[in-house]
């Protein structure tokens, strides 16, 4: 009897270790773009599974026997492969999915489509990496798009639909990204966030987006780093600095490593400004992506970045000419001092996602950001504002021969700020069929210290100009004044100050058919609560509610068109930017920001000289509440930290892209801007990013006869925005100011490729190593246009007159550069 029950016992473990006789294969499956494909059918024998939201899959099979596996989307050609693979073998394969010419009816569902419903914008990854700019990168090419503006080229900030630069949102794998906090302009950024050699597809939406997204009012840029399948390594050298990225994957498939290194010197564009200057910059940066996939089940991503940003300035003389040919006037400035400034960000976050079945997906994200700005200058500027000798001929043309105002500005400040933000997220995806649930739950802690001191002391002709305050006049010199010595501005806070905040969102999503149409449609709401609360500072609670929804519709027949509408209720809680006020101090009782978006859209995909193109039209409207009114210098915003305005912004964008010449992809932009305040009901006056008109235009060529030598060119054009006015100033005061000058910009880059993948080199020849090499020239403000970002304002004490005087960017300006891939 024992005898049998040892058969027994030794014929059901023999059947156990025959029935686990698996293997196992994962990867990511990709479109013809290397775009991941979500939602594509991996199937053998019955059995089978779908992609995640990230294009990932993981399938189990039978060894050591012949197993055919489909993988299929549609829209896209069928991909059949037979695998025979040995017992606990756990290999990679990562399809790439063709399109299918024959299945364009359905494009709504496509990979690429899908975007395109949802009103996503998605740029090449290799565009970016290619097309020219003083500041190259993804928000380099942002700006070429319709609706997003800056008119600084020194500036990785951005402006979209009339908002400012603090309204847009940006992702990287998920991860909300921050910049810092002291900037005050464009050549002290030194370095975007996102590294441009690590990306592999961006998404922007430019209103009316998702409650999967945060609470900012303007827009949305989603960046994903790519995860790599082989080793890789990539260099790119230029005199503006260079950059070092690789990558690599490990035996088993678990292990992958994403890696890059920058550094960058803005000393070729800013010692060719009309400011002659000592200027050391040291902008560093090194970020990592790392994954490992404990289970067929679960993976773990850690991002990675430290920012070093040092800027050390010390200004020397400048003259600036600037009134008309009949009245033409010169500001001349002699500097002594120097500024001193510091910029030390450190950024790491961990992503767990954990693949519940085949319909669900689940996400724990945890994040830290910390920042430490120094921000130390003291400069004494003389100044003389008169008329330029302007006879042709003369030796002395040019210099300044009626001097009409003397006088003298010091400025100083001893800031610093100290800030840690911890985020902690959870995020789900259930997908089946037509339908899908988001939802969210995310906890933000943010600590701030923050030590503010300025001030400013101005002369002229002997005279301390008094600060503006109250309805105090100054009659000086025609009056004597013997009150006491005050700066022109003087600001002094110390802030500590917490912010908890809870967010939640949820959303459905729905295709399906309605007659001979497909209507894609979704809906969500997100809330927000957040404490602020410190020293010194009466603990404040506050609640916003953000309904939003969005439907595509793709009629029947044969034409490529889809029509979208989507609107909703957008809400923006302070930061702490946002709550300070333009004397440094924290007001906790400032409300959200409110905005009402309603975006109608039109997308139609045709073929012109037999040659694929788009063209993308949207339409807009933007009315905002509780709108807190602020001052925009260079890059610096200063916030009144109060909510008594109201605002709208309204216009239509369009852009036409595609095939312009065989085989490249260029495209040409148009976009119209209205954006208005009302503070305190005194009526509509522009808004600071009230930028009424651009075009914009991307083009890329070669040699017909060389097609190796590569032609791109970046051009934008953009109506000249308000004046402006000082932080202390009533801006109704400065509303009849004439505008800037209109900003116009062309930038070019000329490149040789010696080798690409169309373009390859025999084993023993020296170029074989390289996967690409690629050397060329830039040309950047080829027309060497005067543009201006903002207004220096100066009094003359004998007329008692301010003038407008504009702070000129970056002319002509000629760059070498070197990349390669190996």
């Amino acid at each position: 009897m024992k005898n049998n029950y040892l058969l027994l016992i030794l014929l059901l473990c023999f059947t156990t270790l025959g029935l686990a006789q698996t293997a196992t294969i994962r990867g990511i499956i990709l479109d013809d773009k290397n775009t991941p494909v979500p939602g594509a059918s991996v199937a053998f024998m019955g059995d089978g599974t779908v992609t995640n939201d990230n294009g990932f899959y993981v399938i189990v099979i039978p060894a050591n026997e012949d197993i055919a596996i489909s993988y299929t989307y549609v829209g896209f050609k069928k991909i059949t492969q037979t695998f025979n693979l040995k017992a606990n073998a756990d290999i990679e394969f990562n399809p790439v999915l063709k399109t299918d010419i024959e299945q364009l009816g359905t494009v709504i569902i496509t990979a690429t489509t899908r975007q395109r419903v949802e009103g996503v914008t998605t740029i090449a990854p290799e565009t970016i990496r290619k097309t020219p700019g003083a500041n190259a990168g993804v928000e380099n090419l942002l700006k070429s798009l319709p609706g997003v503006s800056n008119n600084n080229e020194l500036s990785t900030q951005y402006a979209v639909r009339g908002g400012n630069f603090d309204e847009n949102l940006v992702y990287i794998n998920e991860i909300e990204v921050y910049r810092p906090f002291l900037v005050r302009s464009g050549q002290q950024e030194g370095l975007s966030f996102v590294n441009s050699d690590l990306v592999q597809n961006v998404a922007f939406s430019a209103g009316g987006f998702q409650a999967k997204y945060g609470d900012k009012l303007s827009s949305v840029l989603d960046i994903t780093y790519r995860r790599p399948t082989d080793f890789a390594a990539s260099i790119d050298a230029s005199l503006l600095g260079g950059s070092i990225s690789g990558e690599g994957i490990s035996k088993d498939g678990r292990f992958t490593a994403l890696a890059g290194v920058r550094y960058r010197d803005n000393s070729l564009l800013v010692n060719a400004k009309q400011t002659e200057t000592n200027f050391k910059p040291r902008f560093f940066d090194a970020q990592s992506l790392l994954t490992y996939k404990f289970t067929n089940k679960f993976q773990l991503d850690f991002l990675g970045n430290i920012t070093i940003n040092k800027y050390d300035y010390e200004p020397l003389t400048r003259q600036t000419n600037f009134g008309s040919l009949a009245d033409p006037l010169a500001l001349i400035v002699f500097y002594e001092g120097q500024e001193e400034d510091k910029y030390e960000t450190y950024f790491g976050a961990l992503k767990g996602t954990y693949q519940l079945n085949e319909h669900t997906t689940l996400k724990v994200l945890g994040s830290a950001y910390h920042t430490q700005e120094q921000e130390y200058f003291d400069i004494f500027a003389d100044y003389r504002l008169g008329r330029p000798n302007t006879n042709i001929g003369d030796e002395d043309l040019g210099d300044v021969e009626f001097t009409q105002g003397i006088g003298s500005q010091l400025t100083h400040a001893r800031n610093d700020l100290d800030a840690l933000f911890i985020n902690v997220e959870h995020k789900g995806t259930y997908l089946k069929d037509t339908d899908q649930i988001d939802w969210g739950i995310k906890y933000t802690r943010e600590d701030i210290r923050d030590r503010l001191e300025e001030y400013e002391v101005i002369d002229s002709a002997g005279f301390s100009i008094r600060p503006p305050i109250g309805d105090f006049t100054n009659e000086q010199p025609y009056a004597a004044f013997d009150a006491p010595l005050e700066p022109f501005t003087n600001i002094r806070a110390r802030n500590n100050v917490q912010i908890n905040r809870l967010s939640a969102y949820g959303q459905y999503s729905k295709r399906t058919e309605i007659g001979n149409n497909e209507l894609w449609i979704n809906a969500g709401v997100r809330a927000q609560q957040w404490t602020v609360s410190g020293d010194n500072i009466e603990s404040t609670t506050q609640t916003v509610v953000s309904p939003r929804a969005q439907l595509s519709l793709k009629p029947g027949g044969n034409s490529d068109m889809i029509f979208r509408l989507s609107g909703g209720l957008y809400a923006q809680p302070p930061l702490y930017r946002e709550l300070r006020d333009s004397l440094g101090q924290v007001r906790p009782d400032v409300k959200a920001q409110k905005s009402f978006h309603l975006v109608a859209g039109h997308d139609w995909s045709f073929n012109l000289w037999e040659r694929p193109f788009k063209l993308v039209t949207e339409a807009y409207y933007k009315g905002l509440t509780d709108v807190n009114p602020y001052t925009l210098e260079n890059v610096r915003i200063r916030y009144r930290a109060t909510n008594n305005a109201t605002a709208r912004a309204y216009g239509i964008d369009t852009r036409l892209n595609g095939e312009f010449v065989p085989g490249t992809q260029s495209w040409i932009s148009l976009g119209v801007l209205r954006t208005e305040e009302n503070i305190d009901n005194q009526g509509y006056i522009p808004r600071p990013t009230d930028q009424r008109l651009k075009v914009a235009f991307l083009f890329q060529d070669y040699a017909p006869n060389i097609p190796s030598l590569k032609l791109y060119i970046n051009m934008v054009y953009q109506t000249g925005l308000p004046g402006g006015s000082p932080s202390y100033a009533d801006p109704y005061v400065f509303s009849e100011l004439p505008r800037l000058r209109d900003y116009f910009r062309a930038d070019a880059g000329i490149n040789y490729v010696f080798t690409d993948a169309s373009k390859p080199f025999p084993k023993g020849h020296w170029l074989h190593v390289f996967k690409d090499l690629t050397a060329g020239f830039e040309i950047y403000n080829i027309f060497d246009r005067q543009n201006s970002i903002t207004n220096t304002f100066v009094r003359d004490a004998s007329t008692q007159q301010q003038f407008a005087i504009p702070n000129f960017l970056s002319p002509r300006v000629f760059n070498i550069r070197v990349s390669a891939k190996f």
